[in-house]
């Protein structure tokens, strides 16, 4: 904060927007596309500090990567962090939340990118009070703007909300769910996985895309939630076992990144799902 001006804003930004050129040039390369742009892209975007108009400065620029990705068919998705709790019982975070919603959906605009890039976020806290805390969730993504709603999706998480909970969210608000495979093994409902896939799929639309999902497995010797730091090939080729006869995007959520993304592209070479419909992995 102590740092900000226009002039220090313009350069960064000017640099983020260099570094994710280059990023959607090697993933392109490496066959790699979907990607996850970082919530970081315009620092302050969705702060009262921010009193520069990026949106104009920068258009030209997002014009230019958005044509890129459309030429290339990238599937991309934003993920706003911990702190967008849409129900969160304090006015003042869920007003923030709302602010960065909008934010995140103004750099999916600003490429000129339809409805199957998303922004995802987890339904939220609990507050003691799974049944009201779910409620207020639906009532204020009812009142978002159709804007944000077109880009809206919600994931399972390990701890408070499952594919059941995401499912009762979805029947009031149409709201498509990303399936979160190592969340889902975590906390469910004795669903399996085929199960649980022929259930989310269900909840996208042909305009939202193929429904997407999140892959990781737990971390060796770490504790229930951590994400694993490479990828465990044992694991993943039971996963692809299981869910063969279904068609997704997947997202790699593995700590060492495009390095577990190659090796699960070069395992599924041959796979039928990724070489017609360019299927992709972060």
């Amino acid at each position: 904060m102590k740092n900000y001006s226009q002039e220090r804003l313009i350069e960064t930004v000017k640099g983020n927007l260099e570094c994710l050129q280059k990023i959607l040039r090697y993933n392109v390369a490496h066959q790699i596309l979907f990607f996850r742009i970082t919530s970081d892209l315009i620092p302050f975007a969705s702060h009262s500090v921010m009193d520069y108009d990026w949106q104009e400065h920068f258009r030209s620029t997002f014009h230019e990567i958005g044509s890129y990705i459309r030429q290339n068919n990238m599937r991309i998705t934003m993920h706003p962090g911990q702190y967008t709790v849409l129900n969160s019982k304090s006015q003042r975070v869920y007003e923030n939340s709302l602010r960065e919603l909008k934010y995140h959906v103004q750099v999916l605009d600003l490429l000129g990118l339809d409805k199957t890039a998303k922004v995802q976020t987890h339904v939220g806290g609990v507050y003691g009070q799974k049944k009201q805390s779910k409620a207020r969730f639906i009532e204020r993504y009812k009142g978002l703007s159709e804007e944000i709603k077109d880009r809206y999706m919600i994931e399972n998480d390990e701890k408070s909300y499952n594919l059941q909970d995401c499912l009762d969210i979805h029947a009031e608000t149409n709201a498509p769910i990303v399936l979160d495979v190592y969340h889902h093994e975590c906390k469910n409902q004795g669903e399996s996985l085929p199960q649980a896939f022929n259930l989310f799929q269900k909840t996208w639309n042909k305009d939202d895309g193929l429904p997407i999902i999140h892959y990781s497995s737990m971390k060796k010797g770490g504790n229930p939630g951590n994400h694993a730091l490479t990828i465990d090939m044992e694991h993943f080729e039971q996963f692809l076992e299981q869910t063969k006869v279904f068609n997704f995007d997947m997202m790699m959520e593995i700590k060492d990144k495009e390095q577990s993304a190659q090796k699960g592209i070069e395992h599924l070479k041959d796979d039928p799902r990724l070489n017609n419909d360019n299927h992709s992995f972060l």
